[in-house]
């Protein structure tokens, strides 16, 4: 596996984790995928290709994220919220 691929690999997971607001047992959408892929590259590539820093640099990071990306990780976090709320 290439440098690159490993990185790569390595940033959807944390986008995933991010995603999810650290919640690693619950799958990520691939909205957040989509939406935040450009942010995490942008924001926080110095960190690839560890997925703990990524993650911690994301969350930090939230102000600086673009809208759509802010609004995946938000509407996710509600609904994770929501369930819980039920449970």
């Amino acid at each position: 596996m290439t440098f690159h691929r490993t990185s790569r690999v390595a940033l959807v997971f944390a986008i995933a984790a991010t995603a999810l607001f650290v919640r690693p047992s619950l799958a990520f959408s691939s909205d957040a995928q989509q939406m935040c892929t450009g942010d995490a590259l942008r924001l926080c590539g110095h960190e690839v290709p560890n997925v703990q820093r990524i993650t911690a640099c994301m969350v930090k990071q939230r102000a600086s994220l673009s809208p759509g990306c802010r609004a995946v990780m938000d509407r996710e976090h509600a609904a994770r919220r929501r369930a819980a709320a039920t449970e």
